[in-house]
């Protein structure tokens, strides 16, 4: 079945709308037609599954059928990725989404290469990011749409003070614990898994001495993501999926 997206102000009634980009998907690319089913997703946990009624270029309009509610994760995830080269970032958004992510912190740190212009042009780089989220979910079929901030210096983040049950930093070096050791002692301290967990991943090169130092004063726990050197995109990915792992399983 098709999957679309649509905020959730416009997913409310027995008829729903598509248009724009949207429209020009189902009409154009897939040639849907009167009768037929599809799955409109608003990001915030509901699979909505509807009827085709209507379709043209500019508007296709969609009878509801059925709703339900997908519950999301035991806990909140939040990824705090420094910003790397290119387009990287994009694929870094992509899989987090796949992976359940709650939000996502674009950093930019000391060894980041990106530079904003203004607000304007950073603003511009969240709704890029969100697209490619947006495309994310209708391909994997999840519910929910992260969150993704404007980026923001790593001091400034830092001054935030944000409170998370469990604090993560993926580290080269030092002493690193497996993340399921520290999933473990927090369920033995607390006799249940965390309801927030926050990972710091670097860019390439990895965080300075002086960022990890500061990070890890802020309470985050180092961990090892294996004996490979990874590239950011993929410790992102091997991170978020541990993360995915131990909270659903059994275990915890």
């Amino acid at each position: 079945m098709h999957r679309f997206f649509l905020p959730p102000p416009q997913c409310s009634g027995t008829t729903l709308r598509l248009e724009d980009r949207e429209a020009h998907h189902a009409t154009s690319v897939l040639r849907l037609q009167s009768g037929d089913h599809v799955t409109v997703l608003d990001g915030a946990g509901h699979e909505i599954e509807c009827e085709v009624r209507e379709a043209n270029k500019r508007e296709v309009t969609l009878r509801v059928i059925g709703n339900k509610f997908h519950p999301p994760l035991p806990a909140r995830i939040t990824l705090v990725q420094a910003v790397p080269k290119g387009k990287t970032f994009d694929v870094i958004v992509q899989k987090a989404t796949e992976l359940g992510a709650h939000r996502i912190v674009p950093l930019l740190t000391e060894r980041v290469v990106l530079r904003l212009e203004d607000a304007r042009d950073a603003a511009h780089k969240v709704e890029k990011w969100r697209q490619v989220a947006i495309e994310s979910i209708k391909q994997c079929g999840s519910p929910w749409l992260p969150e993704i901030d404007l980026p923001i210096t790593f001091e400034d983040y830092l001054a935030r003070k944000e409170a998370h049950e469990l604090t993560l930093v993926a580290a080269l070096a030092g002493d690193r614990q497996h993340p399921r050791r520290h999933f473990e002692i927090f369920q033995q301290a607390h006799q249940r898994p965390p309801a927030s967990i926050r990972a710091w991943v670097g860019p390439e090169g990895d965080f300075t001495p002086d960022e990890l130092a500061a990070i890890l004063t802020m309470g985050a726990l180092p961990i090892t993501l294996g004996a490979n050197t990874l590239r950011a995109e993929t410790a992102a990915i091997f991170c978020l999926s541990v993360l995915s792992y131990e909270l659903q399983s059994p275990q915890t």
